[in-house]
């Protein structure tokens, strides 16, 4: 039975199949694509699947996506997979070639483990999917003799995540806002000090919420994105949250003996990709029994879940903080959770929606979809500047382990949601080079860099800084694609 894709806004006509939304991002109705059912992965499968994930990550990869994509043949999806997930080319030759290496758990005490995610090319989890999605979008192309600009948002580690997977790709432009100045140093310097020619990047003189408002209008002008061919990476892109499933499964096998056993997991949330993956990988059968969302300054989301008010801030009020990439008011992938929510009634979310692109709010607290609530796992809590600083101090006193602030944030809540005899694993999203400011102010040190990485600040930047228009992006676009 062919897998096909839904719009949670229903007004997509077709049924499409994965390769068919791989390359456009939002649906042609302004929402996000989501199964038209999930997949259920049965008990035997399971145990089939724990062996795997012993073994190798992408035969565990190639298992978790084949129930996702089935219109591309399975030997070169085996082979896309493998190319991706390779040890010692994900890695890029930072540790050695062995399948544990590419997603390790580390125990920081009985019961409370950290899933290690960022052991790919720019030190962040964002690697996990996008190092496959760039493969994926050079061989989709390949076959249909085709091009496409990628047009995405970042709040940090996204925009670099995507420049690195797509550098050098056939066929391939990528277009990149981020919020002028409100990045590390060196999230600014690995992104753009990237000379390749397909690689372009625009800095919006605002905030995350308004380069991401950009995107999602460029992408809304039908005539503009089948004209110049833009397409998306973001996490809004389907085939982000699908890669990013298999790593639930690979932290859920490496903390428990049976499949029987419950994981809780811990997941910093700016856009709400990743945690959405975890939401993906329960309904599917995996048995998580909680999943902690941790957010920042910027709560947003963790009002919602305690409230059942969806109330995104203005600009002026967007907070901006030491775990920079979740300094965010508008999470996209929010969308995909309250599709499921209130039932997969894209009426609803519709007229949810309408009120939040007008700049508005939701509140379902006196409604049955929140009291529905619980029955989705969904805990959550906050941390501020001064509780990420103790965390760090903490979890390298503790520990000896050096942990970058959105991690920080992740073990903080998990803190306070840790539950007797459930095992609670904090997925961890970034290496502390990363944020070095903020690491100097909480211990005195400065974290350890790879090789690599040594003086990226210093090298030469290409960025261009505009206002915040889409008239401005669509005119560079144009520029650059016609030159």
């Amino acid at each position: 039975m062919t897998m096909h894709y839904i719009s949670t806004r229903g007004a997509a006509q077709s049924s499409p199949t994965f390769t068919q939304i791989l390359l456009g991002g939002l649906a042609p109705d302004g929402g996000l694509y989501l199964p038209q059912a999930y997949p259920q992965v049965s008990r035997a499968e399971l145990d089939q699947w724990r062996s795997l994930a012993n073994v190798s990550y992408a035969d565990l990869a190639f298992a978790v996506l084949s129930k996702f994509i089935d219109d591309i043949p399975a030997a070169d999806l085996k082979a896309l997979v493998d190319k991706t997930y390779t040890a010692k080319v994900y890695c890029n030759g930072r540790v050695a070639a062995q399948a544990a290496d590419i997603t390790p758990l580390r125990w920081l005490e009985p019961g409370l483990g950290l899933l290690e995610l960022s052991n790919g090319p720019t030190l962040a989890f964002k690697d996990m999917a996008m190092q496959l999605l760039g493969n994926l979008f050079e061989y989709v192309l390949d076959k249909r003799g085709e091009e496409i600009n990628i047009l995405g948002a970042t709040s940090g580690d996204t925009g670099s995540a995507a420049e690195y997977a797509m550098r050098g790709k056939r066929g391939v432009r990528v277009f990149m806002l981020s919020p002028d100045g409100r990045m590390s140093a060196f999230q600014r310097a690995q992104m753009y000090s990237l000379q390749d020619a397909n690689i372009y990047n625009i800095a919006v003189r605002g905030m995350f919420d308004d380069a991401q408002d950009i995107v999602k209008a460029v992408s809304n002008d039908a005539a503009f994105k089948a004209k110049y061919k833009i397409g998306a990476v973001n996490s809004i892109n389907w085939a982000r949250v699908a890669a990013q499933v298999v790593y639930y499964f690979k932290g859920y096998f490496a903390a428990t003996s049976a499949n029987d056993e419950l994981v809780d997991f811990s997941v910093p949330s700016g856009n709400f990709g990743n945690i959405c993956a975890g939401h993906v990988a329960r309904m599917m059968g995996l048995p998580i029994g909680r999943l902690v969302m941790a957010t920042n300054e910027n709560d947003v989301l963790d009002e919602f879940f305690r409230t059942g008010v969806y109330r995104p801030r203005a600009t002026a009020e967007t907070r901006t903080t030491s775990s920079p990439s979740m300094d965010i008011s508008k999470a996209s992938n929010f969308e995909r959770f309250v599709f499921d929510l209130v039932g997969r009634d894209p009426a609803v979310i519709r007229e949810l929606w309408a009120k939040v692109d007008a700049g508005g709010s939701f509140d379902l607290s006196t409604t049955t979809h929140f009291s529905a609530l619980p029955k989705f796992g969904f805990v959550s809590g906050k941390s501020c500047h001064a509780d990420r600083l103790a965390t760090i101090r903490r979890t390298f006193e503790q520990y000896g382990v050096m942990v970058d602030t959105h991690t920080a944030d992740g073990l903080k809540v998990a803190g306070e949601q840790r539950r007797a005899g459930t095992p609670m694993l904090v997925l961890e999203t970034a290496l502390p080079a990363k944020f070095e400011e903020t690491i100097v102010e909480a211990l005195g040190r400065t974290p350890q860099r790879p090789a690599a990485m040594l003086g990226i600040e210093n090298l030469p930047q290409r960025v261009e800084v505009i206002d915040v228009s889409v008239d401005a992006v669509k005119r560079f676009i144009e520029l650059k694609v016609g030159a």
